[in-house]
């Protein structure tokens, strides 16, 4: 078993390897110098180096952070992830597009999400397959996010090769608070959260949200959110419990992405027409997400117990016209994709210390994950929002189930090694209900050996390395399928359930300044196959092989108490891998930038800036059409009036740049277009837009 691992940790990583060579050499001298100064020994607690990073990607985000910041729309605060953003091509009801690694994420697939321990991805999904609608996250009532790239911890499980984000919510509030804001284009938000003392010693939260907002569109997005957590808790860290009951839904109208030839004409059937426009202003959809959960905890000794369980219903009814009149040219293209499901869960872990040799710290983690999904699913021909034909129907019952195990090892005090397995298996049986002959039943399951090798502290400074392999589910219907739903004719081939990753990771962490943490990684990640599902065709297919490499720079610095800054940057080099022509992956973004300046305690003013770039990605397999890059600026400014009342203006675009938040190469046709033509086809970012607010805490 642990042979590939030797193999692949020592496999040449392309282009990365002059940085490879740096960080082995700068292990060995390290190493020598420590030698000859014979520094003394560090004295390791193994319950506290329990939670030290397994990678120098591996970061955490404290609630300060995200609170000073402007959000534009609530999955925004995942930027905070270095290297990651965070688009929309479609109303702000749907789940938002995502890039990271050379991934173009769609709608979540290869990124992990959680809050407060149950998933947010949703497996064979109407729309897209690691489905990850943020939009009920309340950014006020984040504590933390605890976030890691690339699959090499044991416990994170499907959609997590790129990587994955554990956000929690705050189980106390310090006072109670009630935020206004309001803007142009018919934008209010109310949020109303306080936590009280119970009797019994218990903490009892409760969060309430409420938003309107019409976008700057042509046809008013009519976006309408409603929102709510309520959290009962008792005990500390070290021991205690909670239970959440979470509920949310909204309805919009989506403007969604269109030509860039008919922006270019400005004109359809003689009225203007801007890049603020839609060819189908009955494009929308609504959308509900109820949840339980419970989690209990306890650390007695060197043993620490973990178990949650969580319950969940899901609804999803989104209506989508990205072609507007290719294939039906009177009625016009118009989809709908219904999803309606159950979902169950439970995982837990157990974690113990002990010491080996002479005093040595070595931890053992086991445990388990499973999760069943009960799913009503379909794709149908619609027209302004009525349907009209049945492409597929299908109910879907799957369970996903996995254990893991990892141990960690101090070996001297500045080598450790953390060596890791997990076991998952998924069992699918899908039930057509509109074409019997893609029935059926599949049972797939794979082992993902991992291992790291952490080297230091000297000079405040560790090395990591690590290597691992993960995986991602595909669509239930993909694997049993055998002929088109749209084409009974056109034979369909079927898709594993389960598809292999395999990543490598070199890098460095560094305090050697105090006020200054840098973080340099190298890494690579291939992939047995691209995930490719065609949810408005209603087909799952087995993408290409593919490999992906980049390095990642990024830096935090805090002088003092009034000023912090950051800064990261990303290079990706995404190619298929299997040795044909046409190698680069659409959408696989090269370039990534961010850069924030937080000022902080500057009598009763503080301010955030913001700025982000996306680089140039390609458009199309052959790498003729590019993406243009994108910058944008957004700023908060906040005012403290009284110890009770802030004062805080958000401004999101600050230079109203006049670029786009997704891009498309692929053919369409509009109404009285006389032919079907390729083309690029973009979705607008936001222009410059103003929001003010309010905050009463009590």
């Amino acid at each position: 078993m642990w042979g590939p691992l030797a193999n692949f940790l020592l496999k040449p990583l392309g282009h990365l390897r002059v940085l490879c060579v740096l960080v082995v050499l700068g292990t060995v001298c390290c190493a020598a110098q420590a030698q000859v100064a014979q520094l003394p020994a560090v004295q390791v607690q193994a319950q506290a180096w329990g939670d030290e990073p397994l990678a120098a990607s591996q970061g955490h985000v404290a609630a300060e952070i995200v609170q000073a910041r402007a959000w534009l729309r609530p999955a925004d605060v995942l930027e905070l992830v270095p290297g990651m953003v965070v688009t929309q091509h479609s109303g702000d009801g749907k789940a938002n597009q995502y890039f990271l690694r050379g991934f173009n994420l769609d709608h979540g697939t290869d990124f992990a999400t959680h809050i407060n321990g149950v998933p947010v991805n949703m497996p064979t999904h109407a729309h897209g397959q690691g489905y990850s609608d943020l939009n009920f996250l309340i950014p006020e009532l984040v504590q933390s996010i605890a976030y890691r790239k690339g699959p090499y911890d044991a416990a994170s499980g499907d959609f997590s090769s790129a990587g994955s984000a554990d956000i929690r919510y705050r189980q106390r509030l310090e006072a109670g608070l009630a935020d206004v804001s309001v803007g142009a284009n018919g934008y209010a938000r109310t949020v109303l959260a306080n936590s009280w003392a119970l009797p019994s010693g218990r903490q009892l939260l409760v969060g309430l949200e409420r938003m309107n907002n019409d976008g700057p569109w042509t046809v008013p997005e009519g976006m309408r959110k409603l929102n709510g957590v309520l959290t009962l808790s008792e005990g500390s860290a070290s021991q205690g419990w909670s239970a959440s009951l979470m509920s949310y839904q909204a309805n919009w109208t989506a403007t969604d992405q269109v030509p860039q030839r008919l922006i270019d004409a400005g004109m359809l059937e003689g009225k203007p027409f801007s890049r603020f426009d839609t060819l189908d202003p009955s494009s929308g959809g609504s959308t509900m997400r109820h949840s339980a959960s419970a989690e209990w905890h306890h650390t007695h000794a060197n043993t620490r117990d973990q178990i949650s369980v969580y319950a969940m219903r899901y609804d999803l009814r989104l209506f989508s016209n990205f072609t507007y009149a290719l294939d039906r040219p009177q009625q016009g293209d118009q989809f709908a994709q219904i999803d309606g499901r159950n979902v169950l869960g439970a995982q837990g872990s157990r974690t113990w210390s002990s010491a080996w040799g002479q005093g040595k710290a070595m931890l053992n983690t086991v445990g388990f994950q499973v999760r069943a999904d009960d799913i009503a699913v379909g794709l149908y021909d619609s027209v302004s929002r009525r349907i009209t034909s049945t492409v597929r129907e299908d109910r879907v019952a799957q369970t996903l189930a996995g254990v893991y195990a990892d141990n960690r090892m101090e070996w001297t005090p500045w080598l450790k090694t953390i060596a890791g397995l997990r076991v998952d298996q998924l069992s699918a049986q899908v039930r057509s209900l509109s074409n019997p002959l893609n029935a059926g039943s599949s049972q797939s399951a794979l082992s993902s050996p991992k291992l790291s090798l952490i080297f230091g502290p000297w000079h405040n400074t560790e090395f990591f390395v690590n290597a691992g392999y993960g995986f991602h589910s595909n669509d239930a219907r993909g694997t049993t399928v055998r002929v088109d739903p749209r084409d009974p004719l056109q034979a369909q081939a079927q898709v594993p359930a389960l598809v292999k990753t395999l990543g490598h990771e070199l890098g460095l962490k560094s305090h050697m300044v105090p006020t200054l943490q840098t973080v340099l990684t190298a890494w690579q990640l291939e992939m047995d196959s691209e995930l490719l599902y065609k949810g408005d065709a209603g087909t799952t297919e087995a993408g290409r092989p593919s490999r992906r490499s980049g390095i990642e720079f990024n830096n935090q610095w805090s002088p003092n108490n009034w000023l912090a800054v950051s800064a990261d940057l990303a290079w990706t080099q995404a190619r298929y891998a299997d040795g044909m022509a046409n190698q680069r992956i659409p959408n696989a973004v090269e370039h990534v930038g961010q850069a924030s300046l937080h000022l902080k305690n500057l009598g009763l003013w503080s301010a955030s800036l913001q700025w982000r770039y996306i680089g140039r990605a390609p458009l199309n397999e052959a790498g003729n059409a590019t993406r243009a890059e994108a910058q944008t600026v957004n700023l908060r400014a906040s005012y403290r009036h009284s110890a009770k009342v802030m004062w805080y203006g958000d401004v999101f675009n600050l230079g109203n740049a006049k670029v786009s938040d997704i891009q498309y190469v692929y053919t369409s046709r509009f109404r009285g277009e006389g032919v079907a033509t390729e083309g690029l086809h973009v979705h607008p970012a936001e222009p410059l837009t103003v929001r003010l607010g309010m905050r009463v805490n009590f």
